[in-house]
């Protein structure tokens, strides 16, 4: 990776309308966690004010980026995350009170599809680290999103975190590679992002019609998304995972 530079948002106008269509573009498919409130409210506004720390990997080549790293400084306490983990990282973040940032809050790596697969988002994962040692942090917290969660929708987190590779690994892609990367896998988010829409909003999301309550899986969701006709509301609750990085020695 002698060719990458890391970067941020900060640094040119251009670098950071390239990351965000490289962000965009990688999460399209999911465009329904946009909805989450956390999001709506403080999620851009949050990115540029940090933009500091909104890392661009950057092929010193072609100048344009690889993979970007989006996170933003927090207060917390390391041993007692709560059950709300993304929504509650971009809340916090945005609602800090006075109190003194002691860790970055991971919220995504994206990757564009060329450049999958050559490691350019475990890199994403130490920068996080560095990072944080630079601005004298504690370290980093990430409510990480399963990889592959989402073809087992109905399948408890608590169970899937537990299941195994032919290797005695974690089976989980994603989670196998936080763990390999230093990560210390602390419990579930079982709140990390919690969508609440009107029925006909998940009827247009999924192109279905609902004519009956109960749960349903969504294309690309990690849980099914539970619809209520009476109250006239579709609820899709998704749990993270939360793995804590001390800062890079």
């Amino acid at each position: 990776m002698t060719r990458y530079v890391v970067k941020t948002r900060a640094d040119s106008p251009e670098l950071r309308k390239a990351a965000v269509a490289i962000e965009q573009a990688a999460w399209s498919a999911l465009g329904f966690l946009n909805f989450t409130r956390a999001h709506f409210a403080y999620y851009q506004q949050l990115l540029d004010d940090h933009a500091d720390c909104q890392l661009c990997l950057v092929d010193d080549v072609t100048g344009y980026p690889v993979a970007v790293g989006n996170c933003v400084p927090l207060a917390c306490d390391f041993d007692n995350l709560p059950p709300e983990g993304w929504d509650w990282i971009v809340e916090s973040a945005a609602n800090n009170n006075g109190k003194r940032r002691n860790a970055l809050g991971a919220l995504a790596i994206s990757v564009p599809n060329l450049h999958r697969g050559k490691g350019v988002a475990r890199r994403m994962i130490e920068e996080f680290r560095a990072l944080a040692e630079r601005k004298g942090l504690d370290g980093v917290i990430a409510p990480v999103r399963p990889s592959e969660k989402h073809r087992h929708p109905f399948i408890p987190i608590d169970d899937y975190i537990g299941w195994e590779d032919d290797k005695g690994r974690l089976y989980d892609p994603w989670l196998r590679s936080h763990s390999a990367a230093g990560g210390k896998l602390i419990k579930p988010a079982l709140r990390s992002m919690v969508v609440e829409e009107p029925v006909g909003f998940w009827e247009m999301w999924t192109g279905r019609s609902f004519d009956q309550s109960g749960d349903y899986a969504v294309d690309g969701g990690l849980v099914p998304v539970s619809v209520d006709l009476d109250s006239g509301v579709g609820r899709y609750v998704e749990p993270n995972v939360w793995f804590a990085y001390s800062a890079a020695a």
